[in-house]
C-alpha cells in the first residue's frame, strides 16, 4: 500500500512557509508546519516526521540549535533550507547533524528531488532487514566493526552514534577499501545526486564522521585525503 510521508517544514516566513507547503502537498506529501524552533521541537515529537526542513535563521533559537538536539535522539532525515550561502553557515549546519542544504529562493522540483533521494536512503538503511541466523555480514576496518546486518558500527565494542548518512558513507569506502573516490563519485553513490550535489555536502559529512571513528581526526589514519582527487579508506 502506498504511503503517504509526513515532513516537518519549520520556517518563520509565512510566505515561504505556505509556497512551499502548497508545492510539496502538490508532490504528494503530508505537510506539518512550525513558525519557529520551540515549536517544531515539540512537533516532532507529537507527529513522528519521515523528514524534517529545516531553516535556520529562526526567530527563538537557532536551526542549528534545533538540529543538534534532534540529531542527540533521532536519526529522521534533515535537510536545512537557508538563505545562507556562506560557505561557515552551510558547514557548520551540516556538522550539526543535518544531511543536506538547499538555498532560498529554493527550486521545488530540486527540492522534492532531494527529498526523495534522502527518504529512500533512509528506507534503504531501515530495509536493510534483522540478523539472519545463516549469514551475518561483519566488515572489520581498523579498530571499527561494520555490522551491515544491525546497520551500526562499533568501535571497542562501542555502538558510534552515526547518522544514516554517515553509516551509508562510511560502508561506501568499506567497499571500496584502499581506492581513492572522488567528491562526485560519493555524491551519486551514498546522496543519490548526479548533478544536484555540492562538494561542501562530502566534506563536511567526511569531517563529522572522522569525528567519530578517528582517534585523532585531525590526523586521520582510516580515511586520508587524497589531494585534489578524494578519499581513500585505509582498512589495515
Amino acid at each position: 500500500m502506498f504511503r503517504v510521508h509526513r515532513l516537518l517544514f519549520v520556517e518563520d516566513d509565512d510566505n515561504i512557509r505556505l509556497a512551499l507547503r502548497l508545492a510539496l502537498e502538490d508532490e504528494g506529501y503530508e505537510v506539518v508546519e512550525a513558525p519557529d524552533g520551540t515549536s517544531g521541537l515539540r512537533l516532532f515529537a507529537e507527529t513522528n516526521p519521515d523528514l524534517v526542513l529545516l531553516d535556520l535563521r529562526l526567530p527563538d533559537i537557532s536551526g542549528f540549535d534545533v538540529c543538534r538536539q534532534l540529531r542527540s535522539h533521532s536519526l529522521t532525515p534533515i535537510i536545512m533550507v537557508t538563505a545562507q550561502t556562506d560557505t561557515h553557515d552551510l558547514v557548520a549546519g551540516l556538522e550539526a547533524g543535518a544531511d543536506d542544504y538547499v538555498t532560498k529562493p529554493v527550486v521545488t522540483k530540486e527540492l522534492a528531488a532531494r527529498i526523495r533521494a534522502a527518504l529512500r536512503r533512509a528506507q534503504l538503511l531501515e530495509g536493510a532487514g534483522a540478523p539472519s541466523a545463516t549469514s551475518v555480514r561483519l566488515d572489520k576496518v581498523a579498530d571499527l566493526e561494520i555490522r551491515r546486518d544491525l546497520g551500526i558500527v562499533l568501535k571497542a565494542d562501542r555502538e558510534l552514534p552515526l547518522t544514516r548518512t554517515e553509516y551509508r558513507l562510511l560502508c561506501e569506502f568499506a567497499d571500496h577499501a584502499g581506492q581513492v573516490l572522488s567528491r562526485d563519485q560519493l555524491l551519486e553513490r551514498v546522496w543519490g545526486y548526479e548533478y544536484l550535489g555540492d562538494s561542501r555536502l562530502v566534506d563536511a559529512h567526511v569531517r563529522r564522521l572522522r569525528v567519530k571513528i578517528e582517534d585523532q581526526p585531525d590526523d586521520p589514519r582510516i580515511i586520508v585525503t587524497a589531494r585534489g582527487l578524494g578519499y581513500r579508506l585505509i582498512a589495515g
